[in-house]
């Protein structure tokens, strides 16, 4: 059997921060765009609906070539299919920025999602290759700098460049940086020996990536088209239900699959990949929302939401260099149960706000939910690729980070639908008191500016209404989340308490190399 573990390299810091910097421009591309929407539907002169393709299209690209990663390299090399990721995904920034329609821009984005999606498992694998076990956890959380602290700064950077140079530098800005990656890693990396009579299960492919297309475009598009009112909807849930459910009967049956079902039977991966799907429900949906708060309830400018965004990823970068340094001195567990309750407390907080929140509460809630986010991402990999047999790891990243990306995903679709018929609800309640015959209202003496007697009157009360409403709406999504986030500690006791060099791991890793089924240890 081809192994897919490499030697170690001669420069193996070089190494890191070549594939770092890839990890950053991938995953900074994944939220810088959103604030230049606005900007971009002017330019393209598109409706709403039609300028969201920019951010649809990279989502859907990157999820359906996640799960490939593995098999392409094991199958041309790891490092030609790196190298090839950097060389596309820079080359399709550049068309980006350039894009004069949004057929061209959206076909480009397609193209640098594609290209993109290898960096992030890949450079995960390669990560693990390149620093011997006892250095896992200081190079997984280096690692975790660039592939997460990069979609928390985008909408920052994103909002600073198209207010002061133009939209277009958001995807100019990957141009230096893909270089210096491209390069780094040319220079750097050795490459992994390649199986070229490995066959890909095209059929399991092809299942997969219809199925995960069709749940990111109805996660994504749900929210705009009103769900199961739509026909469009139903349809994509009905594809995605049916080639999901093919694709797993395929992997179940077939002799060799496209994806090894046996890496779900060792049981650390397994609740790994339960602790990454509440990462993912967990860590994205306050991103997304913040933004939209600061900037229409609290009234805050594009350069001010920025900066009140960005304890959350000085929290994310403290808490990386503290779990790298200890977390071959704590129990994995103990460290993700204080991530969840870091990410449970700071939510709590925030389902507490009213309208008139300070600068305070949003700063530190902020700061103590990057610390939860980035205190459980490290420990959750130690578990997940600690049995995991090197020759496995390429496939392993793949399914990891594919799982995280799909419940972010999930995550983001779920709390904007609840935002939005929380916040309905509470419109309605409170339209139903602005009536002529509502007292207080008639009064200007009583009421102020709140009077139903003016047009100015009523223009002001509608304001203050939108505002109350969305303020129940983030506040029932915040208090969800907290609940999420106390939901996952339980889910800590699965994981098994085999150390690096125990007789348990080995024996798994044993299974592994013979292609013998796994017996889950009790």
């Amino acid at each position: 059997m081809i192994a897919a573990a490499q030697q170690m390299p001669r420069h193996p810091l070089l190494v890191a921060g070549s594939v770092m910097v890839a990890c950053l421009l991938y995953s900074i591309d994944w939220t810088i765009a959103a604030v230049a929407l606005p900007h971009m539907q002017g330019t393209f002169s598109a409706t709403q609906d039609q300028v969201s393709w920019v951010i649809t299209s990279y989502i859907v690209a990157s999820a359906i070539m996640i799960p490939t990663s593995g098999w392409m390299a094991d199958r041309f090399g790891r490092k030609r299919v790196f190298v090839g990721a950097v060389a596309g995904f820079t080359a399709a920034s550049i068309l980006c920025g350039a894009a004069n329609s949004l057929t061209v821009e959206v076909l480009a984005r397609i193209v640098q999602g594609m290209s993109g999606a290898f960096l992030i498992p890949l450079s995960l694998a390669i990560i693990l290759d390149t620093f011997p076990e006892e250095q896992h956890a200081k190079a997984m959380a280096y690692w975790g700098i660039g592939s997460v602290c990069g979609a928390v700064f985008g909408p920052t950077i994103g909002g600073y460049l198209t207010e002061y140079f133009s939209w277009r530098y958001i995807f100019y800005l990957n141009i230096p940086f893909g270089l210096l990656a491209l390069i780094g890693v040319l220079l750097f990396l050795p490459e992994t020996e390649r199986d070229p009579n490995k066959k890909l299960d095209w059929f399991g492919f092809l299942t997969l990536a219809v199925g995960i297309g069709a749940l990111q475009m109805m996660l994504d598009r749900g929210q705009r088209l009103d769900w199961f009112e739509s026909g469009e909807i139903i349809f994509e849930a009905s594809l995605a239900a049916i080639s999901l459910y093919m694709f797993n009967m395929h992997v179940l049956t077939h002799r060799e699959p496209f994806l090894d079902p046996r890496v779900f039977l060792q049981r650390n991966f397994f609740v790994a990949l339960i602790m990454i799907s509440f990462y993912g429900l967990l860590t994205v949906p306050p991103m997304v929302l913040m933004p939209t708060f600061l900037e229409t309830v609290r009234g805050y400018s594009i350069d001010t939401v920025g900066m009140l965004q960005s304890p959350r990823g000085v929290g994310i970068l403290l808490a990386f260099f503290i779990t790298g340094r200890i977390a071959n001195k704590v129990d994995p567990r103990a460290m993700i149960v204080f991530g969840f309750v870091c990410l449970g407390l700071s939510t709590a907080a925030m389902s507490q706000w009213s309208v008139d929140v300070g600068t305070w509460p949003i700063v530190w809630t902020g700061f103590l939910g990057g610390i939860g986010a980035g205190v459980i991402l490290v420990p959750a990999q130690m578990v997940a690729f600690s049995t995991l047999a090197p020759n496995k790891r390429n496939e392993g990243t793949a399914v990891f980070n594919l799982i995280r990306t799909m419940f972010s995903s999930i995550g983001v679709s779920v709390i904007l639908a609840l935002f939005v018929v929380v916040g309905a609800m509470g419109r309605a309640e409170m339209v139903e008191h602005v009536t002529p015959y509502n007292q207080v209202l008639q009064y200007p003496g009583h009421a102020g500016d709140y009077t139903a007697g003016s047009e100015r009157g009523l223009a002001i009360i509608e304001r203050e209404i939108d505002k109350q409403a969305a303020m129940k709406g983030y506040n029932t999504a915040f208090l969800m989340l907290s609940l999420g986030a106390l939901a996952a500690i339980p889910l800590v006791l699965l994981i098994g308490r085999a150390k690096p060099g125990s007789k348990e791991r080995e024996r798994e890793r044993e299974q592994f190399e013979k292609n013998e089924p796994i017996m889950i240890a009790e």
